[in-house]
């Protein structure tokens, strides 16, 4: 069977037509979009959630969200409430949905290659006769994880607006970061660096006595500070301290007397600070990330990887690493069982790394017009 179920109206505009309604009383709907209908409300009415991702339309005309709601989320049925109806009806996906509903014929979801791996892997006269489906969903969890981090680079990111107080919460599904750049008026990025040994956020602010012992509270733990006087100070610094960033406007070369402001100024800086787009560290203490004193009030965007399992929606693979996993899954199972030879365990380890090396070629993307294109641009010579 063909692995497209949608039509072009439903894939392009998100929109699925249904038989005319002749009196039905609370008629049914299956959808059969590759993304599943969210209802903002339950079969009595009542709101669950903020907004539904769809509208349904009667007659040309959009009807109230609270008259649908879903009624099989296993196979995406909406009901209407409150009959009868009569006329034609549509569903239309709203923007946000339809947007993501695109490109998703690249992916498959995990669900999908566990129900594969149970079809071609286990079974009578196959190298796993039985496993229970809970390990493989094990398995295949561990292998989406492993994948995220460094094969799959399915980079998240988010649009900041750095605030008065120089830090941005970690987002909630944060494993490591990218990239981190604040944009200029015509949308260039710069890249903010670490502040590597520049300064540190510590994680405890004991309050000391005069002998320089931490003080304690009356349940015998240590009184701590509200606020660190490390990054108090860095907050308030002038950076053009730290970037050896000359002050142009009391520095006049064609001045007798410019050595006596600028002479010396850059003498012994140091090449990773100097650089004038901004610092960041992550803040371990207030679990933030924060920001050096230029940056207040700048946009910046924020680039991070997760490990896949934080939403549903996060929980699929490119097809181009379908194969890895399924070898990820059927190495791990064998060699986490007891009866295996160890020849066998190590043939699919192999294969597994195999397959891994594949996919990460495959991933990668690389296109020999652009590689043509790069060698071209070493041998132009620019002329002033």
């Amino acid at each position: 069977m063909s692995l497209i179920t949608e039509t072009n109206a439903q894939y392009y505009s998100g929109q699925q037509v249904f038989t005319d309604l002749a009196g039905a009383t609370n008629p049914t709907f299956t959808c059969t979009f590759n993304i599943d209908v969210v209802s903002a409300y339950d079969s009595t009415g009542a709101q669950i959630s903020s907004a539904s991702n769809y509208e349904i339309y009667l007659n040309g005309v959009a009807q109230p969200e609270n008259l649908s709601y879903v009624s099989d989320v296993y196979n995406n049925t909406l009901t209407l409430r409150n009959g009868p109806y009569t006329g034609p009806v549509y569903v239309q996906l709203k923007q946000s949905a339809i947007n993501q509903n695109y490109n998703n014929y690249s992916y498959i979801s995990v669900k999908d290659i566990i129900n594969n791996f149970m079809v071609a892997y286990v079974g009578s006269g196959k190298l796993i006769p039985r496993i229970k489906r809970s390990d493989v969903i094990f398995h295949a969890k561990r292998g989406l994880q492993e994948f995220s981090y460094d094969t799959l680079k399915s980079i998240k990111s988010q649009e900041l607006t750095i605030p008065p107080s120089l830090s941005v919460p970690i987002p909630q599904d944060y494993v490591n970061y990218v990239r981190i750049s604040w944009i200029d008026k015509n949308g260039v990025q710069h890249i903010l660096y670490p502040v590597n040994n520049l300064t540190s956020s510590p994680t405890d602010l004991p309050i000391q006595d005069a002998s320089g012992i931490p003080t304690q509270n009356t349940f015998g733990q240590n009184n701590l500070a509200n606020q660190s006087e490390t990054e108090t100070k860095w907050n308030t610094n002038n950076m053009n301290d730290l970037t050896g960033k000359l002050d142009v406007d009391n520095a006049n070369v064609y001045d007798y007397t410019w050595w006596k402001m600028a002479y010396g100024q850059r003498y012994g800086l140091e090449p990773q600070y100097s650089q004038e787009n901004g610092y960041f560290q992550i803040n371990e203490r207030l679990g933030k990330f924060s920001f050096s004193s230029g940056l207040a009030s700048k946009l910046i965007v924020l680039e991070y990887i997760s490990d896949g399992l934080a939403y549903d929606v996060d929980s699929k693979v490119p097809k181009m690493a379908e194969d890895a996993l399924y070898s990820y899954i059927l190495y791990s199972v064998l060699a986490t069982s007891s009866n295996i030879p160890e020849y066998v365990v190590r043939r699919y380890q192999k294969d597994k790394s195999a397959k891994l090396r594949n996919a990460k070629i495959r991933l990668s993307n690389l296109k020999l017009d652009e590689i043509v294109q790069v060698f071209r641009g070493k041998s132009k010579w620019i002329k002033h």
